[in-house]
Formats: structure tokens, C-alpha cells, sequence
């Protein structure tokens, strides 16, 4: 008897010890593509760009108003993209689209594609002392919206949005005078060119970092390489914070410089093969 309850207590550390070991493991978000990281292509092959991404290994794509042949046809392209194992991870999207004439339309063919994240990638009035206002106010407006029909409106940065702003940024006036449910796409890229902390960011505003843009913006005068993995960026360690603190949905490649005579696509997987073999370490 006694050899017996001792077995059942091994056997009761061992499941406990195996439940800790696979809870502590991070669960990677699924990688997608920003469209306009290999937009001359898209227009040269449409159809022929997406089946290369999908072989590269990609789970999405994100949209920047190109569709090729399905201009028309979202539910079309929601069926190609489907048979190259791909999803539209989301799309961005100009604020106009957004408006009280044209939200209906714009909703109406992203969800026929499929898209439930919505993002607008640039306005000038994110670093405008009046203007931002205005921004927020319009960002606020088109969530509450959208929300009824199951799509999130989110805010994309470039380096401007981190000026100083009211003792802070206009980064953080937009983080904080938006719905909790508007999303914010941190472009790590971008954060980091204008020498600010990313994963501060992410820990900053919790769950609202529903995808991300990872991407090297290299500066005049330093020897960089734009290939992701060829830095020393602690990409696994912001892939950490954004599982624990972001609720991020998605890893968004995005290639906007093409270094060594590469072509879009090269680099592109370049950068998704730096990537992966970061992931594979953290496994």
C-alpha cells in the first residue's frame, strides 16, 4: 500500500510539473505580411505575389489597398487567399474611409474579405497640437460603429507621433483620449527610430496592441542592416511582452527597404527567416 500512494504522488508531481512547464511557454502569435512591402510585385503578379508569400510560410496578409483582379470581388479574394492557406490579418485603411458616407461601404467589403481589424496607417494631425483632437475624436467615432458590425478600428505610428506632447507624446494623448477598444499598431520600426521603448509601450497601454508592425527603419550614418534578425533588437523579448501584456492577434512583417540589390521578395524573406529562427530560439 504504501508503495502505491507514493507511485500516485510521483505521478501527481510529474502532471504538475508538466501543466507548469507548458503554461510557462509562450504562445507566438501568427505571423502576417504588410501588402505594401512587395507592392510592385502585387501590381506585376497579383495572384503569383500572394502564392509566394503563402510558401514562405506566412499565416496573413495585410492589406494597403491593392487587390489586383478582386477590386471588385472581396469574397473572391477571401476564397484565394483561403486556398494558399492565407487569411487577411487586417488593412489599412485612409480616416476618409472611415467617414459617416463611406464607413458602410468600407465595412461591408472588408468583411466580405474577411478583414475585422481596421487600421489607419497615416494623418498628419497625429503630431498637430489642434489637430490630434480632431484625430481622436473621428478614431472614437468610427470604433463605436464598427463595433456593432465586429470590426476594430485602430492607429498605426510612424516617428512623429513621439514628439513631445502635453509633458508626454502625441502618442500617449491618442492612448489615452481613445475607447479602450481602439487598437493601437505599434510600428516597432518606427518606435525605435524615434528612440523610444516599444515593450514600455506595450506594458503602457495593456491589451491594445492587437498587431504590430515589425520592421528595421535603418539611419543615415549608422551601418544597419533592415533584414530583421540582422540587428540587435531583442525581438523574442517584445514578442514576450506583447503575449503577456498586448493581447496581440497578430506579427506583422513589414519590408521597406531592400538592402544588397534584394528584390521585395528576397527581402521580405529574408526578414521572415530572421524571424522564424528568433521564434524557433524562444521554443
Amino acid at each position: 500500500m504504501k508503495k502505491i500512494i507514493n507511485m500516485s504522488i510521483v505521478v501527481a508531481l510529474i502532471s504538475l510539473v508538466s501543466a507548469c512547464m507548458s503554461s510557462s511557454k509562450t504562445t507566438i502569435p501568427p505571423l502576417s505580411v504588410q501588402l505594401w512591402s512587395v507592392k510592385d510585385s502585387l501590381k506585376q503578379d497579383f495572384k503569383g505575389t500572394l502564392s509566394q508569400l503563402a510558401d514562405m510560410g506566412f499565416d496573413g496578409v495585410e492589406f494597403a489597398g491593392e487587390f489586383g483582379e478582386f477590386k471588385e470581388d472581396p469574397k473572391g479574394l477571401k476564397t484565394y487567399l483561403s486556398s494558399l492557406g492565407l487569411v487577411a490579418s487586417g488593412a489599412h485603411v485612409g480616416v476618409d474611409q472611415l467617414n459617416s458616407e463611406n464607413i458602410d461601404a468600407t465595412l461591408t467589403f472588408y468583411k466580405n474579405l474577411g478583414v475585422s481589424l481596421l487600421i489607419v496607417p497615416w494623418d498628419e494631425r497625429a503630431w498637430h497640437p489642434e489637430g490630434v483632437k480632431a484625430l481622436v475624436a473621428e478614431l472614437n467615432s468610427a470604433a463605436k460603429y464598427a463595433k456593432s458590425s465586429g470590426v476594430a478600428i485602430g492607429f498605426h505610428n510612424h516617428d512623429k507621433e513621439f514628439n513631445e506632447y502635453e509633458n508626454e507624446t502625441y502618442w500617449d494623448y491618442i492612448a489615452q483620449n481613445t475607447a479602450p477598444d481602439v487598437f493601437l499598431q505599434l510600428d516597432v520600426g518606427w518606435v525605435n527610430y524615434a528612440g523610444k521603448d516599444a515593450i514600455a509601450y506595450v506594458k503602457r497601454y495593456p491589451n491594445r496592441t492587437l498587431t504590430t508592425h515589425y520592421k528595421i527603419v535603418t539611419k543615415e550614418g549608422l551601418n544597419q542592416s533592415p533584414i530583421l534578425g540582422q540587428d540587435d533588437y531583442d525581438w523574442a523579448a517584445l514578442i514576450n511582452t506583447m503575449v503577456k501584456f498586448g493581447n496581440t492577434k497578430w506579427i506583422v512583417v513589414e519590408q521597406e527597404e531592400y538592402p544588397n540589390g534584394l528584390s521585395e521578395l528576397q527581402s521580405v524573406a529574408a526578414s521572415k527567416a530572421g524571424l522564424d529562427a528568433i521564434i524557433a530560439d524562444m521554443k
